[in-house]
């Protein structure tokens, strides 16, 4: 058989009719829980797929069904963690191409791999250890293989290499946990007002080769009665569960984590929460063009106020530190000098404190988060990536100590409620020091563009 690969001669309404008579000729047959997403032309695509789920397979049938949309030959890759988790993709395509008539070669080895089709179309493999890769010719469409397994650097790359052809992004992976950019992602594209991006679940049940009963097959109904529901529900039904009660819903990776670096010449701000135990937490910080920037931080626990300020004249912004505020513990005296005090004494920084009305500093944090879908404004306050111990409290990724779910929340009954007006006084140290940086720096009140802020020392 053969393909007509004149894209001119097919219209958008035609596409879908098209995949699917290729899907008819390599004999695949998508099933009802398939078909919604191999359909789906948004930009940005998640699908969290549960263990065998066969979202491998899917990834590539949906490379497969949309190739002809280019006028002219097309550039696609396949990108992973390495090389090898490519590999399933890779083949599923270079068989599929292969039976349609339409492979012109292959390579061996996927590292890298390439496929090139009769009409000049290539397919790349591409590993996210060497960016260097990710930085070349912008493509018509990537695959994200095992996507959960990326970082969320690399997540921002691709989808900026997408933006010169105005491309699309298939990321394919299952979770392996509940937090981090991957099921956080999930969620915001679950309910994005966003035109362009969509997430959908793929459960392990969806493979009616593995599970010809569907989500009433024996094993599965075996396997929901030896797992915990967590496990369940993200391993086998490809949805995520969250920490529950989290007090900054607001936060999306892909919007507040930024990659914002140290930026010489501009002051840096410390802002502190002193502790010992359980987090000493100090957020380093840049305003540009009236952003907060949170370009580093230091979070330890076990350390003192000395070896804090070592971790921080090691750093490259210390040359530019030039303010602080602390908490107002951090002028008490207990079996030590106050911390405030000690940071004059070796740095001459003085650092700003007053008593903050946690609540309220609580909704000031909120409204630099908040974004603007409509004017797509930038929010009033970013992140770095390497800021693990904040974007922990925020329910971002996993506390960086111990690896477990450590998030700033509401108290919460049995069932699940929210119970009394304050939040639970832990896992929150950094969000504490950006709070009262933010109330030191522009108080409780609403800030508009136009409104003027006399801050002491800033």
């Amino acid at each position: 058989m053969s393909v007509n690969m004149n894209q001119s001669t097919i219209s958008s309404s035609q596409i879908n009719e098209v995949a699917n008579y290729i899907y008819d000729k390599v004999g695949f047959s998508p099933t009802p829980l398939q078909m919604p997403i191999l359909s789906s032309r948004k930009r940005f695509i998640l699908v969290a797929g549960g263990e065998q789920a066969g979202k491998s397979m899917v990834a590539s049938k949906y490379l497969l069904g949309r190739f002809l949309e280019n006028d002219g030959p097309g550039l696609y890759w396949l990108v992973a963690a390495d090389y090898e988790r490519t590999r399933a993709e890779f083949e599923y395509l270079v068989e599929d191409f292969g039976s349609l008539g339409l492979l012109k070669e292959s390579s061996k080895r996927v590292d890298p791999g390439r496929i090139v089709l009769a009409d000049g179309t290539r397919i790349e493999t591409k590993s996210a250890k060497d960016p260097r890769t990710l930085a070349m010719r912008a493509p018509n469409g990537i695959i994200g293989c095992e996507a959960s397994q990326l970082d969320l650097e690399t997540f921002h790359r691709l989808r900026g290499r997408c933006a010169p052809k105005r491309g699309w992004l298939f990321l394919a992976g299952t979770f392996e946990g509940s937090l981090g950019w991957y099921p956080q992602m999930f969620q915001a594209w679950q309910h994005s007002s966003q035109a362009d991006e969509k997430a959908f679940s793929l459960p392990s049940y969806s493979n009616s080769y593995l599970y010809p009963g569907g989500r009433e097959d024996p094993e599965i109904l075996a396997l929901e009665r030896a797992s915990s529901d967590d496990f369940f529900m993200e391993r086998i039904e490809g949805v995520p569960s969250p920490p529950q009660g989290l007090v900054f819903t607001e936060v999306r990776p892909d919007i507040h984590v930024q990659d914002v670096e140290y930026e010489p010449d501009i002051p840096v701000h410390i802002w502190i929460d002193p502790g010992y135990a359980e987090a000493y937490a100090c957020e380093i910080i840049q305003v540009v063009n009236d952003q907060i920037r949170v370009i580093d931080e230091i979070y330890e626990r076990n350390l003192v106020t000395d070896d804090i300020i070592d971790i921080a004249q090691s750093r490259p912004w210390w040359r530019d530190a030039r303010f602080g505020v602390i908490d107002v513990a951090g002028y008490q005296h207990q079996a030590m000098a106050a911390p405030a005090e000690v940071w004059l004494e070796r740095t001459g920084i003085y650092f700003d404190s007053q008593k903050i009305r946690i609540n309220e500093g609580t909704e000031r944090l909120k409204s630099f988060l908040k974004t603007d879908p409509v004017e797509q404004r930038e929010p009033r306050i970013v992140f770095n990536s390497k800021c693990k111990g904040i974007l922990s409290e925020l329910g971002v990724q996993p506390n960086p100590f111990d690896g477990q779910s450590r998030a700033y929340r509401w108290k919460m009954d049995r069932d699940g409620n929210i119970v009394g007006q304050t939040p639970e006084d832990r896992y929150n140290h950094g969000v504490k020091a950006v709070i009262y940086g933010l109330i030191n720096r522009y108080g409780y009140g609403y800030i508009t563009e136009n409104s003027t802020i006399r801050v002491k020392r800033w």
